[in-house]
């Protein structure tokens, strides 16, 4: 999937974890996601651990932080 297609499962709600990135609506913060990734954990183990998150909404998470990324740098 595209980067701006992933990027669609990102979501910014008041009501949903104080206005932070969620995946899909859902109380999963990106900063979460992204924590476990970094921390060394794969998708695979990730999707056996969330099994109702999807490959693309992890893919999803790097495409934002990289988003983000290059928003800072300019």
């Amino acid at each position: 999937m595209e980067s701006p297609r992933l990027l669609d499962r990102i979501t910014l709600n008041p009501e949903v974890c104080h206005g932070k990135p969620t995946i899909r609506n859902k109380r999963y913060m990106v900063t979460a996601m992204l924590d476990y990734l970094a921390g060394g954990d794969t998708i695979e183990e990730l999707l056996e651990e969330f099994d109702d998150l999807e490959r693309d909404d992890f893919l999803a998470c790097i495409a934002y932080a990289n988003t983000r990324h290059q928003s800072i740098l300019g």
